[in-house]
């Protein structure tokens, strides 16, 4: 869901926001959603006091330090389920992999023409036939259309649960692979290594580049010398940040997508050997995206990778 779906559903079942009002915002959801506390951590001086005499408080950006506290308190969800929220805030983002759930098929059902995402129309809006159908973004924009056909939730419905049951078939034979593949692909033995390396590196660098500073100001040195030296300095360190920040972006790439195989998994293990009615849960839990080519052919992309045609 996104955060208006979360929004939306609490203020339908009546549940207080923090402050106690009836109605939820996408700002509270977000917030609470990245709140450190909630997995048991502090993060301290997030705001402070500019004038205690009217008590005005302010964001702190950096005007004075913020600390932060680990197993400050006992935690309502794990460290693991924190970050997998973490890494899925960033994930969806505002750019190409923006999500949305205004409906449940938002964000998942793709052009095979064009590549654009499937939106809902209204048809006959102000009539008994009134129907809700999907169809590309772009199906009547500028000279070349898209020639993909429309759907209604009925048929991704039952596309959804042909593609699904097909898949059932093989179930053990796709989890073993899957846990393989899994051993495989995310191995990252290697690059936590590196990573410890080039941590230490950076700091020796830099302790290096101080003391240089420090040398500089308290003796008199060669000042070609020293710029030489400086500036070697400076350049190791950078090349080692550099290399540091391209081995964490891949290793935080390696774990989120691991991470999203493992939930896949976990739900896929839960399901009856056969699909007969369809789920919001079992969609939104197995589905990564459906791409439509033609009325014989779509295809439905699993969050493991796979894909299985309906």
């Amino acid at each position: 869901m996104s955060y208006h779906g979360i929004a939306k559903k609490l203020t339908a079942d009546g549940i207080p926001t923090p402050g106690g009002k009836e109605k939820w915002s996408i700002s509270t959801v977000r917030s609470i959603l990245s709140n450190e506390k909630y997995k048991g951590d502090a993060l301290l001086q997030k705001s402070y006091t500019v004038d205690f005499l009217t008590k005005k408080t302010k964001i702190n950006e950096g005007e004075i330090p913020q600390y932060y506290v680990e197993d400050n308190h006992e935690a309502i969800i794990s460290p693991d389920v924190f970050a997998m929220f973490q890494r899925e805030m960033t994930k969806r983002g505002r750019g190409k992999n923006y999500h949305s759930s205004v409906y449940a098929f938002s964000s998942k059902i793709r052009c095979g023409h064009c590549g654009s995402w499937y939106g809902s129309k209204v048809w006959h809006s102000n009539s008994q036939y009134r129907k809700t159908i999907w169809q590309c973004h772009h199906k009547f924009d500028g000279d070349e259309r898209c020639d993909t056909p429309h759907l209604c939730d009925e048929d991704i419905q039952r596309l959804f649960l042909s593609a699904a049951n097909k898949l059932l078939v093989n179930k053990d034979e796709v989890i073993a692979n899957c846990r393989e593949m899994m051993d495989l692909l995310f191995n990252t033995t290697e690059l936590e290594a590196e990573q410890a390396t080039l941590l230490e590196e950076t700091q020796l660098i830099s302790d290096m580049v101080q003391q240089t500073i420090y040398e500089n100001a308290h003796i008199a040195l060669d000042q070609t010398e020293y710029q030489k030296r400086y500036e070697g300095l400076t350049q190791r360190f950078e090349t080692a940040k550099q290399r540091l920040e391209t081995v964490m972006a891949e290793l935080d790439r390696m774990q989120t997508q691991r991470a999203d195989i493992e939930a896949f998994l976990e739900s896929f293990e839960a399901l009856p050997d056969t699909l007969t009615e369809f789920k919001l849960e079992n969609w939104l839990s197995l589905v990564d995206c459906a791409t439509v080519y033609s009325l014989d052919d779509i295809r439905f992309t699993f969050k493991h990778g796979q894909e299985v045609q309906a």
